[in-house]
């Protein structure tokens, strides 16, 4: 008698979405186990896994590239951290606050930010962001009686809703450096359905739409862990926040998933077999002979225009929609100086620059600041700051055209002249983030929900990822937990399809 074959699952793209899908599927809540647990592929077509979360040996420490944290109120990265042994490693962040550069200086932000949305006018008031005549405009919010639609329909910009209610230097000094920065895009063509929901419900009840926010965020909070320390803001782990990836590869190699890497993926097709699918390799891993792979199932983990590429014959819609979503690069610059040469103390966890923002007679190239030895501080060091300046948002790629040397002596030039630095910097490292970041412009969720729904006619196949529902880390691990899931029910029910 013949042992029943194994389910096999291709994972294409390495990133911490693909990773959180294979991890789903070995070691989820409802993994199968013994003959039924699938036999997992990772293939990643760069010499790393980790996708962005990437980080690099700097100044006698681990600095991260990309994220240097995460949320810690949404639950995904956290919860996978506990699922894999790591929760032992989470340090919350040591800092709390930050500053808008704004009239002129560094500012704190006021209390009762919404993302970047004032709820509280007073805090405001105080703040010093806006002038005498701007905080009159913001109180029309408060004193002029405005009726509700009630019903919310359709998507609308960030920065329509928000210049429409409180006036265009709330939109250009807070919302679009905090929620823009997220996304390293434009609050004016960004979607509020898929960043910001609460905003358009709030912009649709009567009366203020600082009060209604305000209620909405003034929502009891989950309790507190036992011992009642409450959550901090974000959390990182005690070697990098990249380190998560480390763990998770562990975790899935004692799982029995291979990891791939140097391993692009160039087509997929549709077996004679119902529900399986043929994944053609570009290049070889052992031990699958002959440069392709049969499966029961597959998770497509890449950006948008490689999951177009592979979709065209498919779903020949989805991979159109996929084909229009746009991406912004951006760079990092860390240095590190002696904290006798800053002039400046520094406070919270760093400072945001509006994109309105003019340093030395030019716009500011850097686009914000964090102070990595103060909000974590397991990176602090005697005598030494630890600064990393981001870099470039959609529509503004001056930093593309400046080589690392370049780009380092501006940035650091409009750092040192917001911080009141004398000198150069001790150390710098330039990473650059080519195409890093999709842009959810207005009616994206739309256009997710069409790609969706073409795709849902592909049995065993899941998209997943930071360019349909939310970026950052616990997004990207929820978006993959998720494409895991229906793949194993797709293993389960060959005629399940998920919801869109």
């Amino acid at each position: 008698m013949t042992a029943a074959r194994r389910p096999v699952v291709a994972i294409v793209g390495g990133g911490v979405a693909g990773l959180a899908a294979a991890w789903e599927l070995v070691g989820g809540p409802d993994a199968p186990t013994g003959d039924d647990r699938p036999v997992v592929h990772v293939l990643e077509a760069g010499d790393r896994v980790g996708g962005r979360v990437r980080s690099t040996g700097f100044a006698g420490r681990t600095v991260d590239l990309a994220a240097d944290g995460f949320l810690a109120r949404r639950p995904e990265a956290v919860e996978l951290c506990g699922e894999i042994g790591a929760s032992d490693e989470l340090v919350p962040v040591g800092a709390t606050g930050a500053a808008i550069l704004a009239r002129g200086r560094l500012r704190p932000m006021p209390d009762g930010l919404a993302l970047g949305v004032p709820t509280r006018w007073l805090p405001l008031a105080r703040s010093g962001i806006l002038g005498p005549a701007e905080l009159l405009r913001v109180a029309a919010d408060v004193v002029v009686p405005r009726l509700g639609t009630g019903k919310v329909t359709g998507d609308r910009a960030v920065g329509d809703i928000v210049g429409e209610r409180l006036g265009r230097p709330v939109v250009e000094r807070l919302v679009d450096p905090l929620i823009g920065g997220i996304h390293a895009g434009g609050v004016d063509d960004l979607s509020a359905a898929a960043t910001f929901p609460l905003l358009i419900a709030a912009s649709h009840q009567p009366g203020s739409l600082m009060h209604c926010l305000g209620r909405a965020q003034g929502a009891p909070a989950a309790p507190p862990p036992a011992g009642g320390v409450p959550t901090p803001a974000f959390y990182s782990l005690r070697h990098s926040t990249a380190s998560l990836v480390d763990r998770l590869v562990e975790a899935l190699v004692r799982s029995g998933v291979t990891i791939h890497t140097g391993t692009p993926v160039g087509a997929i097709t549709r077996t004679h077999d119902p529900g399986t699918w043929r994944v053609t390799l570009d290049g070889p891993i052992a031990p699958v002979a002959g440069g392709a792979l049969d499966v029961d199932g597959i998770v497509l983990a890449v950006p948008a225009p490689q999951a177009a590429a592979l979709l065209g014959v498919h779903a020949p819609a989805a991979a159109g929609i996929l084909g229009t979503i746009e991406y912004a690069s951006v760079s990092v610059v860390t240095v590190t100086v002696t904290d006798r040469a800053v002039g400046r103390r520094l406070e919270g966890t760093g400072f945001l620059v509006p994109r309105t923002t003019v340093i030395d007679g030019r716009p500011a190239l850097i686009t914000g600041c964090t102070y990595l030895s103060r909000k974590w501080p397991h990176l602090a060091r005697r005598g030494e700051e630890l600064i990393r300046m981001s870099v470039g948002r959609f529509g503004d790629d001056r930093h593309a055209e400046l080589d690392d040397g370049e780009l380092t002596a501006a940035a650091f030039v409009e750092l040192a002249r917001v911080l009141d630095i004398a000198g150069a910097p001790g150390s710098a490292h330039v990473h650059r983030w080519d195409r890093a970041l999709p842009q959810y412009r207005v009616g994206h969720l739309v256009r997710v929900a069409a790609i969706e729904q073409e795709v849902a006619e592909l049995p065993g196949l899941e998209l997943a990822g930071a360019a349909y529902r939310g970026v950052g880390i616990p997004a990207c691990v929820g978006s993959g937990r998720a494409a895991g899931r229906s793949v194993l029910r797709s293993l389960v029910d060959p005629g399940h399809r998920p919801a869109g």
